[in-house]
């Protein structure tokens, strides 16, 4: 079940958040990432447009994207657990339904993701570096037809 996030929710969110990113990015500091924590409660989610996928049985949030700004998708964020069932791909539809141009930005290092979006149609407009770590990035775009 795929739904829109409430206030509720970003404790959750957080946590999810973190433990999927520092999992995603083993290349960057631990430390980073829960120095960040904060900065996703206070400020990130609660601008983002966000939706959780749950499961049935508990509602449980076991994912969720994220757009800033009607076209930033900032997070993009799924438990271990569901990696290659189709749920990234059911987020990205939900988003992709609303919006007809996104644009994200990923590290060119974690492969997955970057492997993932291209599958989803992003193509790379600018080679960059994060201000916060450093690390070379990629921002990528998608638009509908």
């Amino acid at each position: 079940m795929i739904r829109r996030a409430d206030s509720q929710d970003i404790n959750a969110l957080v946590l999810l958040w973190l433990r999927s990113t520092i999992k995603a990015h083993p290349f960057i500091s631990e430390s980073y990432w829960l120095e960040s924590a904060a900065m996703v409660k206070e400020a990130f989610l609660p601008q983002a447009r966000t939706w959780v996928a749950c499961r049935a049985e508990n509602k449980e949030i076991v994912g969720f994207i994220s757009v800033l700004n009607q076209q930033f998708i900032g997070a993009l964020f799924i438990i271990e657990e569901f990696y290659g069932s189709g749920l990234a791909q059911e987020l990205m539809s939900v988003v992709k339904n609303y919006y007809s141009k996104l644009l994200l930005e990923v590290y060119q290092q974690n492969d997955r993701a970057v492997a993932f979006y291209r599958k989803e149609g992003f193509g790379v407009i600018t080679d960059t570096h994060h201000p916060g770590t450093g690390l070379p990035t990629w921002v990528m775009s998608w638009q509908s037809l």
